[in-house]
């Protein structure tokens, strides 16, 4: 696949394993994350559930990604990915199946987003989140120690939001 082209062609498998695109998204904002259970910043979850609560009402939707790239902190089969989010965090916003942020088996997902954001750098950790605007292109990337409740973030949400 050409990263040239619209984050929206992206193939990717929802937490079931189906193929999905982005396709269904478009003209939303999207918080794209690459999550972890095991990690220290794993509380996160919960912010962005609050996140995606407050603002989804207008168009906003969390996504998450979970991946193992980083410490092997997300070791865990997708049933059970998902039991711990929804057991340990109530999230309702959509996971997808699992995938690689690095790597010579680097998804085309991060592929696109590690191309086209500033700055271009690789994914760091655990928790790195791309805010993508309705348009599809990346408004704003936040490092893993930015949390869900930090005012730049939310400034940047709803900025795009409008």
């Amino acid at each position: 696949m050409k990263m040239n082209g619209s984050l929206f062609e992206i193939e990717l498998k929802n937490a079931d394993g189906s193929p999905e695109t982005l396709r269904d998204y478009k003209g939303n904002v999207l918080l794209l994350v690459n999550v972890a259970s095991q990690c220290g910043l794993t509380p996160q979850y919960k912010g962005l559930e609050e996140l995606y609560r407050r603002y989804h009402d207008r168009g906003f939707f969390v996504m998450a990604f979970p991946s193992n790239d980083f410490g092997g902190q997300e070791p865990g089969t997708m049933e059970e990915i998902q039991q711990f989010c929804s057991l340990n965090y109530d999230v309702t916003f959509p996971i997808y199946h699992k995938l690689h942020t690095l790597g010579p088996d680097k998804h085309p997902l991060y592929v696109w987003l590690t191309e086209h954001a500033e700055p271009g750098d690789e994914v760091s950790w655990n928790f790195e989140k791309f805010l993508i605007s309705r348009d599809g292109e990346i408004a704003a990337r936040f490092s893993p120690r930015v949390t869900p409740n930090d005012e730049e973030l939310i400034q940047a949400i709803e900025r795009e939001l409008g």
